[in-house]
Formats: C-alpha cells, sequence, structure tokens
C-alpha cells in the first residue's frame, strides 16, 4: 500500500505546484498567499509519504484530497485533477492493502512450505 499511496502523493506534489503557478496569474491573490498555500499542500504530501503506515495517515490523505478538489474555487480545474487524485488515492488505499494481504499469504505459505521440508 505505502509504494501506490506516495506514487500519488507525489503525484499530487507537482500537481499542487503547477497549480500554485496558474494560481499566480490571478490578480485576487498575492504571491505570497499562493505560495504559502501551495507550500504548505506540497510540503504535506510528500510528508504523507512516510506516514501511510502510521495511523491516521490514510485519513490524513483523505484529507489532503478533499483540500485538492476545495481548491478547484480558485484554480477551476483543481475540480477535476480534485477528483481524478481522489479516485487514484482511493484506488491506491484499496489495491495496496488488497497487495499487502496477498504478500502477507504468500509470506506465510512459504514459512509453511519451508517449515515442513
Amino acid at each position: 500500500m505505502r509504494t501506490l499511496c506516495a506514487s500519488t502523493l507525489i503525484g499530487e506534489f507537482f500537481v499542487i505546484g503547477f497549480a500554485g503557478l496558474v494560481a499566480m496569474k490571478s490578480d485576487d491573490l498575492s504571491m505570497g498567499t499562493v505560495w504559502t498555500v501551495c507550500g504548505i499542500g506540497m510540503l504535506l504530501s510528500v510528508l504523507l509519504c512516510g506516514m501511510i503506515t502510521r495511523p491516521g495517515g490514510v485519513q490524513l490523505g483523505w484529507g489532503l484530497q478533499v483540500l485538492l478538489v476545495a481548491s478547484g474555487f480558485v484554480v477551476p480545474a483543481m475540480f477535476v485533477l480534485g477528483l481524478i487524485f481522489g479516485a487514484l488515492w482511493w484506488a491506491s488505499v484499496h489495491y495496496g492493502r488488497r497487495i499487502d494481504e496477498a504478500k502477507a499469504r504468500w509470506a506465510a505459505q512459504a514459512q509453511a512450505q519451508a517449515a515442513a521440508d
């Protein structure tokens, strides 16, 4: 699960950075505000890569997905990108857990086979 989720979060890191570049074009926002908000989002996405397997890591990832969709109020394209990354996050968590369970079963079978030999 960790690899799939971390890959999604690194992709979000770049999308948040590019959204910041688009948001800079807005006359309503100062450059400092844009890069403070984007910097926090980018930092959070990188930090979450190491927190995925810890308690609350997946829930914090869901929070980041909500914030990514909400950023669509500033950069409208982020509504679509946020939903896409939300779907990727769901798939990463869902299929990542299934892969982890399969790996655990294979390891148990290999250990049982080694003990039987």
